[in-house]
């Protein structure tokens, strides 16, 4: 079964790391990722850019509308995902345990069982 790991966390807090801090945090988070690589079992991984990059397009009722900022205002912001192939659900809250424990803010990560995935092409 193929998961998605989402990972939410409060984006002020991690945008306020010092560059020493998020490269040991990525390192480590890195180490956890190798692990899953190696045993051919991690997918695509993607570290998103803050809310402040993103926009939203939202149907209107005769156009799209497009919206500065990410769609929900909340207190923790989708910030990354990993794409995880686990044969039981509980490898997969291993997994994302692991991540927890590399990170040191008090993020949370979701865990969800993709319905479809389209690896598309490789992207430089």
């Amino acid at each position: 079964m193929l998961y998605a790991v989402l990972c939410y966390d409060a984006e002020s807090e991690v945008c306020a790391w010092s560059k020493e801090l998020d490269d040991k945090v990525m390192a480590d988070l890195g180490a956890v990722n190798q692990r899953y690589a190696e045993a051919g079992k991690l997918g695509p991984v993607a570290r998103l850019m803050p809310t402040t990059a993103a926009v939203t397009v939202r149907k209107g009722a005769t156009d799209n509308i497009v919206m500065d900022g990410p769609f929900a205002e909340t207190k923790e912001q989708f910030l990354g995902f990993f794409v995880l192939q686990a044969e039981t659900l509980e490898e997969a809250i291993q997994f994302a345990r692991e991540l927890s424990a590399a990170n040191p803010a008090n993020g949370t990560y979701e865990i969800r069982p993709l319905q479809f995935f389209n690896p598309g092409v490789p992207i430089t």
